[in-house]
């Protein structure tokens, strides 16, 4: 039998993988630093230079402002919030008041005992330093931001940490995530806000679970309607209901607006600006024309990774894979990371993403993470062999490791989410929710494969026939037993978050036996990438030469490497850090 926590190698995945203007550093062979020395007279002059507006850089220019420094957001795009906006819009920090408020028995200690054991050994990207500094920041962030207007709630649905049965882990109480927010609040600022993709959809992340599952029952289906019926009211009622990532970003655009705080749309970065070795500006492009910034305190690089830049992902990333499997905006080309490179900075886990099994759906135009589909009962996912890897209802960047994984052996990219009636009339498949037709739009488009029989199933998809048979005969004798022998599936809390508790004996297995037979293109999708530059406690950037600080560059989000290493510990660990970072780099060039 082989344990759902085989995969925790760091080392095996190592391998792997307002105002409006207009230990495992990857160090690629020395680089010669570039830099581009101070000019006589700035064209302007702040205190503090934040490069990107997504909620880490947000949260940076808020923090810096309230220590009374002047600051300007500069932003590559012509909308704000980054990839932030398209997010789910949560955040994992454990021990916060909202926790102690709501009675979730938590602690510092049994955080960082869960982080260590959760994240191993990866060297000075997720040292103890920066452990016990996110855990320390990360409450004292929430409460800054309580205090300044903004609304959290504690997320609800009793979503667990990703790893359960840790030492140190939480079953509920550590996922905070944005009220709903309405956007007319905004003013002339609401068009700048980057849309998700899709229809609006007035629903906090951790109560999607139950709706997406809609024709499981009728208390699911009360949950979908819960939603529809809100997003319509808050309309009818004259609201621009925001939620999830983009009610983030609003709320924290919100204070900004209150704040007066200068924000630069349609600026790019060029270059950072030494004097010696310690950076005092930037050169950045603003509508065609270059200019030149001083910043006294400090350059934040909180511009994201580089999931957009095919150059890169070839250069440090593994084989294959495609800018049209990323769930981040096209900006997202790792402008910051190669200007700090360029000046001597260090890096790490370059070669690393917030992976994810995802659905190419060419009718939205978008990748859609399968974060539920794969957990439900009813379905599996195979490689050209028609054999399973790994299980299937594991955190999202695990799966990702996997799949990669397999594909050394096996062809397993794109690998297939095969389901049967029995999945289609009660689950979610991308953006096909259950009880609609089938899309004769995605059968037609190759996004949808349907057939009476196995066989024939196989046949359109290019798997092998014989091997997809066996696999089934194997998995739906396994699935009636309700023990997955193979990987383990249903065995922890985090998988059972995702399962259907009205399937027994358990709630991610269930026999794929009912004709008609569905198969959907399973790509190892990302929501951007993990690695960039190398920072410590306080968010400042190391210099690849020496291992010390580049006097006056910070850098958090995906421009830096993560504190999580290879793993995911929670529902959001991506933001939690990037805003915890940025908060820190703030009271740091504060003096604090």
């Amino acid at each position: 039998m082989i344990s759902r926590f085989a995969y925790r190698s760091p080392r095996k995945a190592a391998r792997l993988c307002g105002r409006l203007s207009s230990h495992s550093v990857v160090l690629r062979g020395r680089r010669t630093a570039v830099t581009a020395s101070a000019p006589a007279a700035f064209d302007e002059e702040t205190d503090v230079l934040v490069i990107g507006s997504g909620a880490g850089g947000l949260t940076a220019a808020l923090r810096a402002q309230s220590h009374g420094l002047r600051t300007l957001v500069v932003e590559k795009e012509e909308a704000l919030g980054g990839t932030s906006a398209y997010s789910g819009g949560a955040m994992w920090i454990p021990n916060s008041h909202l926790s102690e408020a709501a009675g979730v028995k938590d602690s510092k200690e049994e955080a960082l005992q869960y982080l260590e054991a959760t994240i191993g050994d990866v060297g000075p990207v997720s040292s103890r330093e920066r452990k016990v500094a996110f855990l320390d920041n990360g409450p004292r962030l929430v409460q800054f931001l309580e205090k300044a207007g903004f609304q959290w709630r504690l997320g609800t649905g009793g979503c667990p940490d990703y790893f359960p049965e840790t030492p140190g882990s939480s079953m509920f109480g550590r996922t905070l995530e944005p009220m709903i927010f309405d956007m007319k609040k905004l003013g002339s600022w609401r068009s700048l806000v980057r849309k998700r993709p899709g229809p609006p959809i007035a629903a906090y992340v951790t109560e999607t679970n139950r709706a997406l599952k809609s024709g499981a029952s009728w208390t699911d289906f009360n949950a979908l309607l819960k939603i529809v019926l809100r997003q319509g009211l808050l309309t009818l009622f004259g609201q621009a209901p925001s939620a999830m990532g983009q009610a983030l970003v609003s709320q924290l655009l919100y204070l900004h607006k209150q704040a007066g705080t200068t924000i630069q749309p349609k600026t790019a970065l060029v270059d950072l600006i030494m004097d010696g070795s310690t950076v005092v500006g930037a050169t950045v492009n603003h509508d065609g024309r270059q200019k030149t910034i001083r910043a006294s305190r400090g350059v934040l690089l909180a511009a994201g990774g580089f999931a957009h830049n095919k150059q890169l992902r070839e250069k440090y990333g593994p084989s294959p894979a495609s800018v049209e499997w990323t769930s981040a905006p096209p900006g997202d080309t790792g402008d910051a990371i190669t200007a700090a490179m360029k000046v001597g900075a260090a890096t790490a886990l370059l070669d690393d993403a917030w992976w994810g099994p995802t659905v190419l759906c060419p009718a939205l135009g978008t990748p859609i993470f399968a974060l539920t589909e794969r957990a439900r009962p009813f379905s599996i996912i195979v490689d050209s062999s028609g054999s399973r890897f790994m299980n299937e209802a594991e955190p999202y960047t695990d799966a990702g490791h996997h799949q990669y994984e397999r594909h050394q052996k096996v062809n397993a990219i794109p690998a297939w989410l095969i389901v049967d009636h029995s999945f289609r009339k009660r689950y979610s498949i991308g953006n096909l929710f259950p009880m609609r037709p089938d899309p004769k739009k995605g059968l037609k488009e190759g996004y949808l494969f349907k057939s009476d029989t196995i066989q024939d199933l196989a046949r359109q998809i290019g798997v092998d026939a014989a091997g997809l048979e066996k696999t089934l005969s194997r998995f739906n004798r396994m699935a009636r037993a309700g023990v997955d022998e193979d990987f383990n599936r249903g065995v922890s809390a985090f998988d059972n978050y995702f399962g259907d508790p009205l399937i027994g004996p358990n709630p991610n297995l269930g026999p794929i036996e009912k004709p008609p037979f569905y198969a959907v293109r399973i790509v190892p999708g990302d929501l951007g990438t993990k690695g960039g530059l190398l920072t410590d406690e306080f968010a400042r950037v190391i210099r690849e030469s020496d291992g010390k600080p580049i006097e006056r560059l910070y850098a958090a989000g995906n421009s830096s490497a993560s504190v999580m290493g290879r793993t995911y510990s929670g529902a959001g660990a991506t933001i939690s850090p990037a805003m915890t970072f940025s908060f820190i780099a703030a009271d740091h060039m504060a003096g604090q």
